[in-house]
């Protein structure tokens, strides 16, 4: 769905009602301000629709690309939310998960915070990133989910570990393997950026879509004619799953 980014109004699903703990994956892993990182403003938005219909536990989930602390730039990016719990990746307990692909494309296995999984609903929010003409959307945002520390290297994704086994690859079987409920792609407005992952063109877009965080970068890279590579592995591996076997 695709709503004007003035007039955007966070309806929680019903399932959030039902929700003891809620966890909210921002793009937050630079100190610097929207566009390059999720706004103070939607997450706040974001909050308030959940609490309008759940006292349920509200977390942010966050972590940096090189394994530094989170909490400057939480301070930095102004998240200070009231019963909000602020947390870092690298603070986690981690817990290796299967990827449930029958072929895994590139991960048989991952390294996740616990917290992912004792949460009942999850949400991805992102900004609308171009980077190097790719869609970087909210799929992508879950890359800085992984610990650093399992996933060494210092590369423009931070996982040099993963990158060498094909960027695009790693995102599909993290889609399969971290089910995020909701997708949320922040679209006030457009960064397009190359290799500095702060700098770039800013452009006004006035936009916020929402859905299944598949659909919803599908939906965005279709309506702005933005090739996003690991969209076409994850349909591939989508259709795997539900061809007939013979």
């Amino acid at each position: 769905m695709i709503f004007e980014a003035s007039e955007f109004v966070f309806k929680a699903p019903p399932t959030v009602s039902r929700a003891r703990r809620v966890l909210i994956k921002p793009s937050a892993c630079y100190p610097a301000p929207y566009p390059v990182t999720t706004s103070r403003d939607i997450l706040t938005t974001i909050i308030r629709g959940v609490r309008q219909v759940s006292d349920a536990d509200i977390l942010i989930l966050e972590g940096t690309p090189g394994g530094g602390p989170i909490y400057p730039i939480y301070q930095t990016l102004g998240y200070n939310f009231p019963r909000v719990l602020l947390l870092d990746v690298k603070d986690c307990i981690w817990v290796e998960v299967d990827n449930p692909l029958p072929k895994p494309l590139a991960v048989p296995t991952f390294w996740i915070p616990n917290v992912i999984l004792s949460s009942d609903y999850l949400i991805n929010v992102a900004p609308l990133k171009i980077v190097k003409g790719q869609g970087n959307l909210s799929i992508m945002n879950m890359l800085t989910l992984l610990p650093s520390s399992k996933y060494s290297g210092e590369t423009v994704e931070g996982r040099e570990d993963l990158s060498s086994l094909g960027i695009n690859r790693v995102i599909a079987d993290l889609y399969f393997t971290l089910p995020f409920d909701l997708g949320i792609i922040e679209a006030r407005q457009k960064f397009i950026g190359d290799d500095d992952p702060v700098q770039g063109e800013i452009e006004d877009y006035g936009k916020v879509f929402v859905g299944e965080p598949y659909e919803v970068d599908s939906e965005v890279s279709e309506t702005l004619g933005i090739k996003t590579d690991y969209l076409d592995l994850i349909r591939e591996a989508r259709e795997g799953l539900t061809s007939p076997k013979v």
